[in-house]
């Protein structure tokens, strides 16, 4: 097992979904990966928890906030100063959602969009340091931006987080790489003609499947939907799925 070894300023260091119906959820990832769902017990964490694979923490939930607030898996990025980061968000274009703000002793949050839409949020630990284990099977493997402006997205996470990006083409078309001092980060995709015009910029992210076709057939027995069939690309297959509350994700199946 891949376990983390706290975070990397400028790296994916959590994720969490927010689902308007939290119990259907919970039962659905824990059928689908077989994790363990844990709630914090306190009341002031407003059914915040975790979800658990062998005892490490993989996601958080909750529920959403607000009447028109819809369901997704968030993405946290690692910053040294919440505060810094939400001003450079600005400068460059983002609007901040919500925060900085103190979450209890474990650490600081920021929401925000970037210019394109899509929504993300940095952590800066404490207590909390984010994922326990990834790069597994049942576990996140990898975030990736989808965006109606790749150039205004690349200009604004250079700013923010020194990310650069490195497009490379292919048989199957081309694709971002972001990098931060020349690790991947995560990637970028820019939405074209075939994707809906009604489907935001979003980032999405990726747990890794042993079997990509019997994580579809186990996702739709358990009440989710597939928004994008089984896929083959260079290093494996991957599928696009949506759980019972609508959230989507991606499950991939590396060869």
């Amino acid at each position: 097992m891949t376990e983390a070894q706290g975070p990397t300023t400028g790296t994916i260091t959590w994720i969490d979904l927010a689902s308007t119906d939290l119990d259907h959820s919970k039962a659905f990832y824990t059928g689908l990966f077989g994790w363990d769902a844990f709630t914090v017990p306190e009341p002031d964490a407003g059914g915040y928890g975790f979800f658990l694979n062998d005892g490490k923490q993989v996601a958080g939930f909750g529920p959403t906030m607000g009447d028109e607030a819809f369901s997704a898996w968030n993405t946290y990025v690692s910053v040294d100063d919440s505060d810094a980061t939400a001003e450079r968000v600005k400068a460059a274009g983002g609007q901040v959602i919500a925060g900085p703000m103190d979450v209890f002793d474990q650490g600081r949050l920021t929401v925000f969009t970037d210019p394109t839409g899509a929504f993300i949020s940095t952590w800066q630990a404490a207590g909390m340091q984010g994922l326990q284990v990834r790069n597994e099977p049942n576990t996140f493997c990898w975030a990736e931006l989808n965006t109606r402006d790749a150039s205004a997205a690349r200009d604004f996470y250079r700013a923010v987080f020194g990310w650069n990006a490195e497009t490379q083409e292919s048989d199957e078309g081309s694709y971002t790489e972001l990098k931060r001092d020349g690790t991947t980060v995560a990637g970028m995709y820019a939405m074209g003609d075939d994707v809906p015009a009604e489907v935001p910029s979003h980032w999405r992210v990726y747990f890794g499947v042993q079997d990509a076709d019997a994580a579809v057939a186990r996702a739709q027995k358990l009440g989710g939907s597939v928004v994008y069939p089984v896929m083959d690309f260079g290093s494996g297959r991957y599928a696009v799925l949506a759980d019972p509350a609508g959230a989507v994700f991606s499950a991939i199946q590396f060869t």
